[in-house]
């Protein structure tokens, strides 16, 4: 490296050491990763385009710097001015070049996390974020914990093989990093890893180094906006990505983690290979709430699709599993099997290995070869029906069941187990039969989703067409009577003839879907927006009509904080019905959701509601004699439900998990959870070992005192949000303007439409958009709102009442991650921020009701610090402080630039002077930097605007760790 560049990053390095905060523990390498990063990203912007566009990036940080010091709002105009000089080019490159540093700022912090990780067993308190060891769940730690409260190892065991995590995949629209992109990101992590790595040599050194800068510059040469939206089947094949990089093989790694743990308990057995620690399912094409992209044939698509993925990475490691099982002693039941099969083969010259016929002395390898020959048929059938919708492989020569795959599995464990070989039994092969247990044939089960509304059209069509009158009209106790005679009748109830309307064909057509295709494809069919018993047996009555004959569990799902609060009696009458009892053989799954209740009430009253609904829920359950499953329909922000795993299981009601969860991982979760091997096993044994200590040592039950003091300041908080949100009626045009939210769809982040009704309002609107929104312009409303007034009246009314708030804090898991996860949020916000959009965006006469938001944010701020006992935000965690003051000045430029960007948009009369060209593009072309504006022709937009307000979004995500 030149003695030049050196230089550079002494000084680069200089800035940050005045900048960053000082190291937080010994082994604190942060501030260095991120430093090396960096340095690398400017040396290449200088090659690329000049070193007066690296120095003006550099001037803009340190401007920013100082903001984030010393909150100085003349600094802001400062930067604006510099920002909004730029030519549509430069505007572009110096957009990109910040939004990069931040994602090189997040691979700093990954690698930071991972390698403390390493170097020792965290102590438990040792920092407080998602990635630490308060909310970490070490497997063999919670099982030490438990036999310390006195549990026995061999209960224990038993509760953990009879537990079931069922983690959902969606397709929400959240992940705002193209792929392209991850898997960059994910090639600079590991080469940042390995060059710190203690044996590394001068020439490995060297080649690292190149391998580094190689990567950041593909990056950055990398187009980070999608210029179409996705397709529900791209959504899809996003998600599956992830089982093929490192759920398919972290899903035995863990396991053989989890008999590990067991051992060292004094368990000498392993967990059955059919134990269903994990299951994996899916909405990506199977969720059509307000989505009309998602099709009955992109339902069909999606599951052959994952048919044939899992046949193929099956496929994949079959002829390894043959070479390792040379063995020639085997059990009877095996030879005769083996003899016969080897003596039906003939040569297939379409395999690499073991295409003659196997020798009489390898009797696995016969077995495992007519697994192979399936297994291959089984991958083909799926790839022809996909391709063509027909095969000409018959159905007898592929797998139709996991049972029937699993047989020969089994026979060759028992078999090696009879004759002694149960080290090689637990070898590869219980790898592979824990592989086809958890994936079984469908690589993962699709969830169908879809209004209640659209059930009940269908519903009234059919009344309609059999002159019985409106479905849609009758009241729920004559719905219920009609559907239940139906139910219990034989006769079909509409032939071909029924009149439909494309939405009614929609609906229907997906039931004949899910008739035609395996039964195992699916999961639970969903209904949103669900109140009443009647919504359910409206699917159970089109799921027989429409022949499917092993129908679909039914889940009902309550969003909004009224059907919450009526969902316990909604279940009551439900479970009240004989025919439906009968139905459900004792099982029953209720969905709750977490996105439109906070949105609907704000989060203080939603959490409440959300754990007063479970309570109730269980009770109903109990009593009717139904085993209940909660499935938590959880996003990946705080506004939205989100927050550190172990914490948000631990703070649950007793009595609400009992071994079995359910819950969503959406958007930027599913990479944040499983874009490497490492965070892969950390999300599993999380999720295992949190459900596990929350059934056998369950958090404790609120004192009748905090819930008489809930109860009042969720009254009082939901009336402080609605009476901002969907009361005043300067509020919508406030939020337009004051928020990018207008500009939100222009991101294509997602394959569904941003609003559920074009033209509605505020309650129209997706959460993920209204989370959004705000988390841009770092004012995170939806998370605060409410918090302040009903801290604020309820200590005014008895000064006590702070006591005894300290009080719950302390005592109750609850209450503590409600308000740590508010107090994370105000970490990351900035009314500073806020106001500047407000100055530069919003109409004079609306100016006062933002001030008076800015206002109550600082006074919830206060309070909240109060109640945690806290004299500033985040004192307890040191390593959550350090890393957000290292991305600040990112995201203040970012944000900087976003409003002065949505100013010209948006306000014709708004005039800058542009300074001269700055980017000296690398090929010297008459308009340099002048391609990136070419990217996007056919803008509405004056050139490069529309780009840089859209990388900035996605800049702004990435600081925030989170988008909606």
């Amino acid at each position: 490296m030149a003695t030049g560049s050196l230089k550079k990053m002494a000084s680069i390095d200089a800035q940050l050491r005045l900048i960053a905060p000082a190291k937080v523990s010994e082994d604190d390498k942060l501030v260095e990763y991120d430093a090396l990063l960096l340095d690398r990203f400017l040396d290449i912007l200088q090659d690329l385009h000049g070193e007066e566009v690296r120095e003006f990036v550099q001037e803009c940080y340190e401007v920013a710097a100082d903001y984030d010091g010393n909150r100085n709002t003349e600094k802001l105009e400062e930067l604006g001015n510099k920002l909004t000089s730029l030519d549509p080019g430069d505007s572009i490159v110096v957009t990109k070049s910040f939004s990069n540093m931040l994602s090189l700022a997040n691979l700093a912090e990954e690698v930071q996390i991972a390698y403390r990780r390493r170097i020792k067993k965290l102590k438990k308190g040792d920092f407080a974020d998602e990635a630490s060891a308060t909310t970490e769940s070490d497997i063999e730690e919670t099982l030490k914990r438990l036999l310390q409260l006195n549990k026995t190892p061999e209960e224990v065991f038993d509760a953990l093989k009879n537990q079931t995590v069922d983690l959902v995949l969606t397709a929400h629209p959240t992940q705002s990093v193209r792929r392209s992109l991850l898997q960059k990101f994910g090639r600079i992590r590991d080469c940042l890893t390995q060059l710190y790595a203690k044996d590394i040599t001068p020439d490995d050194k060297q080649e690292l180094d190149e391998a580094l800068q190689r990567e950041i510059q593909a990056a950055f040469r990398t187009d980070e906006i999608r210029r179409t939206p996705p397709t529900p089947q791209d959504e899809m094949r996003a998600g599956m990505s992830y089982f093929h990089e490192t759920i398919w093989k972290g899903v035995p790694k863990f396991l053989r983690r989890v008999d590990t743990a067991l051992k060292n308990i004094g368990i000498n057995e392993r967990v059955p290979y059919n134990a269903p620690l994990i299951q994996f399912s899916s909405w990506m094409g199977g969720d059509r709430d307000g989505n009309p992209r998602v099709t009955p044939e992109v339902t069909r698509d999606v599951c052959l699709l994952a048919r044939m993925m899992a046949a193929n990475l099956y496929f994949s490691q079959i002829e390894d599993l043959m070479f390792e099982m040379s063995m020639w002693r085997c059990n009877e039941e095996l030879r005769v099997r083996a003899e016969a099969q080897r003596c039906a083969k003939r040569d297939a010259k379409h395999y690499i290995e073991f295409w003659k016929q196997i020798p009489s002395n390898e009797p696995y390898r016969a077995i495992l070869g007519d697994v192979r020959d399936k297994l291959y048929n089984t991958r083909e059938r799926a790839r022809q029906l996909l391709s063509s919708g027909v095969s000409d492989v018959p159905e007898d020569a592929v797998f139709t069941s996991v049972d029937q795959f699993l047989e020969p599995l089994e026979l060759c464990y028992r078999s090696l187990c009879d004759c002694g070989d149960r080290p090689i039994a637990d070898g590869s092969l219980l790898d592979f039969l824990r592989q086809v247990s958890t994936f079984g044939l469908a690589l993962v089960k699709l969830d169908i989703r879809q209004e209640s509304d659209r059930h009940t059209d269908v519903l009234d069509a059919i009344t309609q067409h059999l002159g019985i009158g409106s479905y849609k009209e009758w009241s729920e106790d004559k719905r219920q009577d009609w559907l239940l005679s139906e139910l219990s009748g034989k006769r079909p109830l509409f032939g071909p003839d029924l009149p439909k309307t494309e939405e009614i064909a929609d609906v229907l057509d997906t039931f004949k879907v899910i008739s035609e295709l395996p039964y195992d494809s699916f999961g639970a069919y969903i209904i949103s927006m669900a109140t009443a018993p009647s919504d359910v047996l409206a699917v159970e009555l089109l799921q027989r009509e429409c022949g499917i004959t092993q129908p679909l569990r039914v889940v009902p799902l309550f969003e909004k904080l009224a059907d919450l609060e009526n969902a316990p009696a909604s279940v009551a009458r439900l479970f009240s019905i004989e025919w439906y009892r009968n139905r459900i053989n004792g099982k029953q799954e209720v969905m709750i959701g977490y996105s439109d209740s906070g949105k609907d009430a704000g989060r203080l009253s939603a959490a409440w509601q959300l754990y007063k609904t479970q309570e109730e829920l269980v009770k109903v359950a109990k009593e009717f004699g139904v085993k209940l499953t909660m499935f938590h329909g959880r996003g990946g922000t705080v506004g939205r439900g989100g927050g550190p795993t172990h914490l948000a299981i631990l703070s649950q009601p007793p009595d609400t998990i009992h071994g079995q969860l359910r819950v969503t991982v959406q958007g930027e979760v599913i990479e944040q959870s499983f874009g490497e091997e490492h965070l892969c096993f950390r999300t599993l044994q999380r999720f295992t070992a949190a459900t596990l200590e929350h059934g056998m040592h369950p958090p404790v039950s609120p004192k009748p005192e905090w819930r008489v003091l809930m109860d009042e300041m969720a009254v009082i908080a939901t009336e402080e949000y609605r009476s901002v949100v969907f009361k005043e009626p300067r509020f919508v045009e406030y939020f337009r303007l004051a928020t990018p939210e207008l500009e939100y769809g222009r991101m294509n982040i997602g394959s569904r439409p941003s609003k559920r009704k074009p033209s509605g309002g505020i309650e129209s609107l997706r959460a993920i958009p209204w989370i959004f929104a705000w988390t841009q312009t770092r004012f995170h409303l939806p998370v605060w709102l409410g918090f302040g007034s009903a801290f604020k009246r309820v200590i005014e009314k008895d000064a006590k009442n702070l006591n005894m708030l300290k009080e719950m804090y302390n005592q109750w898991p609850f209450f503590r991650v409600t308000i740590d996860l508010v107090e994370m949020v105000f970490a990351k916000g900035d009314p500073g921020i806020a106001a500047l959009y407000d100055r530069l965006l919003v109409s004079e006469e609306l100016q006062p009701f933002g001030e008076q938001l800015r206002v109550n944010y600082q006074e919830t701020r206060r309070l909240l610090l109060q109640v945690a006992g806290h004299k500033d935000i985040l004192e307890g965690d040191p390593y959550l402080r350090q890393r957000l003051q290292l991305r600040d000045p990112y995201i203040t430029t970012l944000n900087v630039c976003q409003a002065y960007t949505l100013k010209q948009i948006r306000d014709p009369s708004f005039h800058v002077k542009v300074r001269p060209h700055l980017s000296k593009d690398y090929m010297e072309s008459s308009k340099p930097a002048a391609e990136l504006v070419k990217l996007n022709p056919r803008s509405e937009y004056a050139p490069g605007l529309e780009d840089t307000v859209i990388l900035t979004m996605k800049g702004i995500a990435a600081g925030m760790q989170n988008t909606g």
